[in-house]
């Protein structure tokens, strides 16, 4: 049932809305004053927290990761989120559909196609050995279970809040109430609100800012526009904007056909490439043996922090991308939090890594061994060619162009990258608007001004930086700086999770110091009303099987 956003103004968090919404008015500024002095500060800033305290992403990665393990194994795995004889309401395929769709967005598409050429390139691929292996296995390392680790054991935490303790407060703060108590209500869980919503923000930009001009450089390719790279990405950006902005106030019949046309082409895209791409026989050794030598050396290389700074790798690659997961978490596990109810604890992780992981390892197997297949090959030297052009959108075009039919290819690429975005950016939307209230039932939603407000703000700093003609290195700043705080608030999360599921297991309603005001209605079912345009899309799409 939608609710209209006077009903809610005077549950307004205006310090969760206006700081956020002043500061990205002043960085957009910044960056449109003053761009060439913005990227050299960003870049000062990751090149500090980068070199500096790069073990401290690394630790909380890989402490990630093995905590998602053992909390799948003990006896915390057999909590249900949900009552305790509560069935799953999605199968397996519609909630792994959900899961692995809210969180991605277009960037899988872009790294896929590209992420191998950027590790040939690097001197430390080379350090290693051949190079071709290295590629291929570092595009999964960087994928693989330690960012899924972080959606899940969020997801977990998120979910047992909402479904078994059914707290009201829909905040990040609120997961970290076992361990801060009422200091959740005071200035250390505003300024973990405060810290959230900023890497929401900060996540958003550096998604939209990275994959965007992919989009533009196919548009550009397909319809020969003589237009300016930067008019078409901001026309990208603005009308994939108008999208989600219509599909979280007006519904979601449009965009639930849009993304049954996403889902469906972003699997055909990779069938089809595997079977007449004519690199097939490549695609499946290259990736069965990237799996393996990752088994191999997944503990050397979540640890390695080129402590001798001989070529930078981990700061440029592997703290960036804990990073970037770190500030999507803001949002991702929220939302596989929420439609995971009736699963347990164990079914929610051990599925997700199925499902989630196993997804993201047959994309970039698939479209990212078929560009190597054409460099080890001979039939394309992307190598050179990426070298003497300088523009990796140019290059990910020409890879494309080899596939048979490749103009078709083009408009199926760029199709579904539009409705990844649009089909994860309603998910965000919705969660930030809920960010911008004291208190929220399960059965209401966010007004629609609210929700408009979001929708605008989300949309701005990647304008910005597009404006600002930031360099990937920079764009990726933006999540590192973001996501430093937010490390912190990880572990905070995991521990509450722990402590108040130990307590929850002991036979006890609640931990100490919580009230029925921190609650919602203990005969209240759960619903989804306040995500039912997202799930409802899946539903459309696949039925409950």
């Amino acid at each position: 049932m939608n609710k209209k956003a006077g009903e809610y103004h005077n549950r307004i968090d205006w310090v969760s809305t206006l700081v956020p919404f002043m500061l990205i008015v002043l960085l957009c500024i910044l960056f449109f004053i003053f761009p060439e002095h913005s990227n050299v500060v960003l870049n000062n800033i990751r090149s500090y927290l980068g070199d500096s305290f790069g073990s401290y992403y690394l630790m909380i990665g890989l402490g990630t990761a093995i905590v998602s393990v053992y909390i799948a194994c003990s006896r915390y795995g057999n909590i249900v989120l949900g009552e305790q004889d509560e069935k799953p309401k999605y199968s397996f395929f519609v909630w792994g559909s959900m899961m692995f769709t809210c969180g991605l967005a277009a960037d899988i598409l872009f790294y896929s196609l590209c992420e191998w050429l950027l590790y040939w390139e690097d001197p430390h691929t080379a350090e290693m050995g051949n190079l071709m292996d290295w590629s291929s296995t570092f595009t999964l390392f960087h994928w693989g279970p330690i960012p899924w680790g972080f959606y899940l054991v969020l997801a977990v935490a998120f979910g047992f809040m909402l479904h078994v303790r059914k707290r009201k407060r829909q905040k990040y703060s609120e997961a970290c109430r076992p361990i801060l108590g009422k200091y959740t209500d005071r200035l250390p869980g505003r300024l973990i609100d405060l810290l959230a919503v900023f890497a929401l923000l900060a996540g958003t930009a550096t998604t939209f800012s990275v994959a965007t001009p992919l989009l533009s450089q196919a548009i550009k390719s397909l319809t020969g526009f003589d237009l300016s790279e930067r008019a078409i990405t901001i026309f990208i950006l603005v009308t994939t904007c108008l999208i989600y902005t219509y599909s979280v106030m007006k519904g979601m019949i449009g965009v639930s056909i849009l993304a049954n046309i996403c889902t469906y082409l972003f699997y055909g895209l990779l069938m089809y490439v595997l079977l007449f791409g004519g690199q097939c026989r490549f695609i499946i050794e290259c990736g069965f043996s990237a799996v393996g030598r990752l088994a191999q050396n997944f503990i050397v290389l979540s640890t390695y922090s080129d402590p001798a700074r001989t070529t930078g790798f981990a700061q440029n690659w592997t703290i960036f991308y804990w990073a970037y997961w770190m500030v999507w978490c803001v949002a991702a596990p929220f939302f596989i939090g929420s439609i995971s109810r009736g699963r347990t604890v164990r079914q929610t992780i051990l599925g997700g890594y199925v499902f989630g992981l196993g997804s993201t390892f047959v994309s970039f197997i698939v479209l990212g061994n078929y560009g190597l297949g054409l460099q080890i090959s001979g039939k394309l030297d992307i190598v050179s060619l990426y070298e003497k052009s300088g523009d990796l959108y140019t290059t990910i075009i020409e890879i494309v162009r080899q596939l048979p039919c490749s103009t078709l290819v083009m408009i199926a690429l760029i199709i579904a990258m539009i409705a990844f975005y649009a089909t994860s950016f309603d998910s965000i939307t919705l969660v930030a608007a809920q960010y911008s209230y004291k208190d929220i039932k399960e059965s209401e939603e966010p007004g629609s001004m609210m929700k408009a407000f979001w929708s605008i703000l989300l949309i701005m700093l990647p304008i910005a930086l597009v404006f600002s003609e930031s360099s990937m290195a920079n764009i990726q700043s933006v999540s590192i700086i973001a996501a430093f705080p937010i490390g912190l608030v990880i572990v905070l999360i995991t521990a509450s999770f722990i402590k108040d599921a130990g307590i929850f297991l002991e036979g006890k309603e609640e931990i100490p110091g919580i009230t029925s005001e921190d609650k919602g209605d203990e005969d209240d079912e759960m619903s989804d009303e306040k995500i039912e345009e997202i799930i409802d899309n899946w539903e459309y799409m696949y039925g409950d099987k």
